[in-house]
């Protein structure tokens, strides 16, 4: 990369890294170092959380199934769109999570169900957590080694060292120290930071690529596909694998049996300041999506474009030439795009692509580190402590727990030979913890009558079928020629025959079949282990149980009958000013559902030609996504200043409690426990009078 590059990538970086150094003032308790104290306004959720679930290895993930399907898959996503509003215009899981004002999901178990249980949905949280995230890493110093030019091997005492392997190092020591000057708070501060900047980036990249490759060329490439494999015709894909209609209405299904059960970030979800802060930094998210998903769609296609139309032959026999000299075929595959537009992009270009790369890398890698160190010290460790540790303690091994972390992805970026696409494998190492969470998560926060035996057959049974999909996806070579001497003859063996490279079932399809299993099994127990309704009001912090102020009602009581507002989730709570972003959502979204359901229609009686496909896709997926992406970085930039702002104000003046760091005695919060011990005249010091707690 050129000068120019390099200082557009490490100027906002400094930036960052000064600002990062002013949080350790504030960092004063556990609740600070795993919630951000729960200070933190919807803009600046919005702005840190969409940043932290961005990391540098998602870019290369949608660079994959970009260069393999163009727009189609836009298309059939559009399906998705009434089950997103659903579930981000109600507050859907999130509201009532924050509501419980725990740390970590299963802590929310223990509340819920059992202490044993949340050792052990933690145990599976955390492995599969660390597993899925022992990728991030190695992808994203892959990234950077062929997008920047750098060698693949660098010599250094007579041994050859993985460029890769040296990045790695670097960024994960990176991303560790901002990470643990002030855990969460630390990391919301920095994110919204590097979300705004690299926002502003996304659009500068996006409109300067549609002058570098012309739209008429991303159209001729794209529409030379072979027949069954359109890039721009979403009916004409019937010879599409992996990525196609059934990858969508799978993801719908896992969309909302899933939801927020990931626990990757989850500091986010307990740091806004109030649940309805939580619900309306999600809807905010909504908004500012867009300016970085039409810059990685146009990504994405250029890239495509650069190396199969005939005007960029003499660029794409150069990338040829570079992807030769990367060992693996899997990685030559992953690394095509990046390669590509290394040399695509021109100076300016290049160094803000980067920047974006690398606030991803560091934000997700961060917040990612933090969760799974968290969730080993939170919901493994302190679970069997008798009485709490002293602040200084806990953080202490938090931090020691988060970098233990950092070396285990050091370690397996190194060793891990991964053969399977990223959304793949994302796919089956999150279905470790996901094939069974979602029944406990949604079962546990919405149904009253869901037992602990349920949460405990429904999680097992899906972590099992999940572990199983791993085993299979990795030792299918060694495994298939046992399998056809077990079965020599009839319809198992001839299909067994047909796959002799991969396991035929990929991550999304077996991560469906676990699920289905698990919600059956949390059901039929559920009913038949029943004895009495849980109380949902105490958990919840509802009425007289309420721990927090709640200066609005949850509720409109007054209105009867149909509504609008029931539809878009509005209750007491919201604002004038939240009902029109509400409302501006679901009108945008449902607009664009709508066409699309009389697309289908249209199409069915008189089939679009190609060019009117080019056409539309040009208007819906670059240039309208790009008007909007203007505006709401500009909205969404003085939204996060300002909220960065209050927040370092209310640090200054909010109340620490000690005894908040996520301990649960009896069901219920230790802060909470000891407040009314104090209310029923026990001794002062509500340590010494915290009883054991039972194993269940």
């Amino acid at each position: 990369m050129h000068w120019i590059d390099y200082a557009i990538l490490l100027v906002p970086f400094v930036i960052v890294m000064i600002v990062s150094a002013r949080t350790r003032q504030y960092m004063k308790s556990v609740a600070d170092f795993m919630s951000a104290s729960r200070c933190a306004g919807r803009y600046l959720v919005c702005n840190a959380a969409g940043e932290a679930a961005f990391g540098a290895v998602s870019a290369v993930a949608m660079f994959e199934y970009l260069y393999k399907t163009g727009f189609v898959l836009s298309w059939w996503q559009q399906l998705s769109v009434p089950a997103g509003l659903l579930l981000t215009l109600t507050g859907f899981v999130v509201y009532r999570y924050r509501e419980t004002r725990v740390m970590t999901m299963a802590q929310f178990f223990e509340i819920r169900y059992s202490k044993r249980f949340r050792v052990f949905a933690g145990i599976l949280a955390f492995v599969s957590g660390v597993l899925n995230y022992g990728i991030f890493p190695a992808v994203g110093a892959r990234f950077f080694v062929n997008y920047c030019g750098l060698p693949q091997s660098l010599a250094f005492g007579g041994l050859s060292i993985p460029t890769f392997a040296v990045l790695m190092a670097i960024f994960i020591s990176v991303a560790l120290y901002l990470t643990l000057v002030g855990g969460q708070l630390t990391i919301m501060v920095c994110d919204c930071l590097e979300g705004i900047l690299s926002n502003v980036l996304c659009v500068l990249v996006a409109a300067g690529l549609l002058w570098i490759i012309p739209w008429s060329n991303i159209y001729t490439a794209l529409a030379a596909a072979p027949k069954g494999q359109s890039m721009l015709n979403p009916f004409d894909t019937g010879q599409a694998r992996d990525f196609n209609i059934w990858y969508v209405l799978i993801g719908i299904f896992i969309l909302v049996y899933n939801y927020m059960s990931w626990q990757g970030g989850y500091g986010f979800r307990s740091a806004a300041a109030s649940p309805h802060e939580a619900r309306m930094g999600g809807i905010l998210g909504t908004w500012r999506g867009y300016a970085r998903t039409v810059m990685m769609t146009l990504l994405g296609v250029c890239a495509f474009t650069y190396l199969n139309h005939p005007k960029y032959a003499a660029g794409a026999a150069q990338v040829a030439d570079a992807l030769k000299r990367i060992p693996e075929v899997s990685m030559q595959n992953q690394m095509r795009v990046p390669v590509a537009l290394a040399h695509m992009l021109p100076v300016g270009l290049k160094g803000s692509f980067a920047c974006i790369m690398f606030f991803a890398m560091l934000a997700c890698d961060g917040s990612y580190m933090h969760s799974w160190g968290g969730i080993f010290i939170q919901d493994i460790i302190l679970p069997f402590r008798k009485k709490p540790f002293t602040p200084e303690q806990h953080i202490r091994l938090l931090r020691w727990s988060i970098a233990g972390v950092g070396v285990f992805a050091f370690l397996f970026g190194l060793l891990f030979n991964q053969t399977e696409y990223i959304l793949m494998f994302f796919a089956i190492t999150g279905a470790i913890f996901l094939g069974g969470s979602g029944c406990a998560v949604l079962g546990g926060l919405y149904w009253k009558k869901g037992t602990t035996a349920a949460a405990w057959v429904s999680m097992i049974t899906g972590s099992l079928l999940a572990t199983s999909g791993i085993v299979l996806q990795q030792c299918w070579k060694s495994l298939q020629p046992l399998l056809v001497d077990v079965f020599q003859n009839g319809a198992a063996h001839n299909y067994l025959v047909q796959h002799p490279e991969k396991f035929p079932i990929n991550g999304q399809v077996w991560g469906f079949f676990a699920s289905c299993v698990a919600i059956i099994l949390y059901i039929v127990v559920s009913l038949v282990t029943r004895k009495a309704d849980f109380d949902m009001d105490r958990m919840l912090h509802r009425g007289r149980y309420a721990v927090e102020a709640q200066p609005v009602a949850i509720s409109s009581p007054a209105q009867k009958g149909f509504h609008w507002g029931t539809i878009l989730g509005f209750d007491g709570e919201f604002t004038t000013g939240d009902k029109l972003i509400s409302i501006g959502v679901f009108a945008w979204s449902m607009f664009w559902f709508l066409v699309f359901a009389v697309g289908c229609v249209w199409y069915l009686w008189r089939p679009w030609q190609l060019e009117s496909w080019g056409q539309y896709w040009f208007l819906t997926a670059v240039f309208l996504p790009l008007v909007v992406g203007v505006v709401t970085t500009v909205w969404l930039t003085w939204g996060g200043v300002r909220d960065l702002r209050r927040l370092f104000r209310d640090l200054r003046t909010c109340e620490r409690n000690t005894l908040d760091d996520g301990m649960v005695v009896d069901h219920h919060n230790l802060d909470e426990v000891a407040k009314s011990t104090r209310n029923t005249h026990a001794p002062t010091d509500s340590r010494a009078v915290i009883a054991p707690r039972s194993a269940d």
